[in-house]
């Protein structure tokens, strides 16, 4: 992993040069993208592309561009209109170093550039179908059948009461198969697509990015109670004030503890079949989010 995250900063460093004329939004969209961060994501999507007999090179630019999308959804979740965020990743928010109007420009320059890295995959050798295939698979994760609609069903839950709402775990399930695991899925499908899978695989491989993108948001649910904000990197107990609905409030902590538990035996079935070698890094990739500490 630690290897695989350095190979994704060098990639995104050179997609975002600060060259003549040096713009205040290339700065901006360098302070975010380059800010740290697990790169689950991009990791993700390289090890589905090798898993499926392709090469870390050819999936490289899927790999960025869905970081480039997730920092983009970052910035948007940190504006005062969302959820008012001013500390993430140990450091202050966009909006917060560059201002709203910067920020809100910073997340839409983020998603067109993240749009032509992908493109520039047929210049690797990949064919042109499997590229539009991929683009069209990061715009399902990003629109209303995405994270757009997560977000605003999280807004909307905002203060709702578990009485109000009757199926306080489905539409927990909602924001955090669309917020969460969309981009999660999407990366593991796009490398995939971008290896060359088959249709099954791809299929397994979406199941199984789903159940650990439930798991990163039960697991991150579970740390915004027991951290502090200095451990998290970000504003602990913010969930709580806000009256949102987490996983803690809808089942308790021990049993959010025993779901993402659950998740992580889920998501390692739909891999079996697959090489045993080439699989490695998705199971621990499982296990890492599992047992995260931050």
């Amino acid at each position: 992993m630690t290897s695989k995250a350095k190979s994704v900063n060098k990639a995104l460093d050179e997609a975002v040069p600060l060259c003549e004329p040096v713009l205040r939004i290339r700065e901006a969209m360098r302070y975010t993208l380059l800010s740290g961060g697990k790169r689950v994501r991009p990791m993700l999507c390289l090890a589905a592309c090798e898993l499926v007999g392709g090469q870390e090179s050819t999936a490289m630019p899927a790999a960025c561009a869905d970081e480039m999308i997730h920092a983009s959804s970052l910035i948007q979740d940190d504006l005062p209109c969302m959820d008012d965020d001013s500390f993430r990743r140990g450091k202050s928010t966009n909006h917060i170093v560059f201002g709203e109007v910067i920020a809100v420009l910073t997340a839409d320059a983020l998603i067109a550039l993240a749009v032509k890295k992908l493109a520039t995959s047929t210049s690797l050798g990949v064919p042109p179908e499997r590229v539009l295939r991929a683009v069209l698979e990061m715009a399902k994760a990003v629109g209303t059948e995405g994270l757009v609609a997560g977000q605003e069903a999280d807004l909307a839950g905002e203060g709702m009461s578990l009485e109000e709402n009757e199926a306080g775990l489905e539409h927990l399930e909602f924001i955090h198969i669309h917020k969460t695991a969309a981009l999660l899925e999407a990366a593991a499908v796009i490398g995939a697509i971008i290896g060359g899978g088959s249709d099954e695989e791809i299929e397994r491989l979406r199941r199984y990015a789903r159940c650990i993108g439930l798991m990163f948001q039960v697991v991150d649910d579970v740390l915004d109670v027991k951290k502090s904000s200095e451990e998290l990197g970000k504003t602990a107990g913010k969930d709580l004030v806000a009256g949102k609905l987490t996983y803690p409030r809808v089942m308790g902590v021990e049993k959010s503890r025993e779901y993402a538990e659950k998740l992580n035996r889920e998501a390692r079935e739909h891999l079996q079949g697959f090489d045993s070698n080439k699989v490695s890094p998705m199971l621990s990739l499982a296990d890492y989010i599992v047992n995260r500490q931050n």
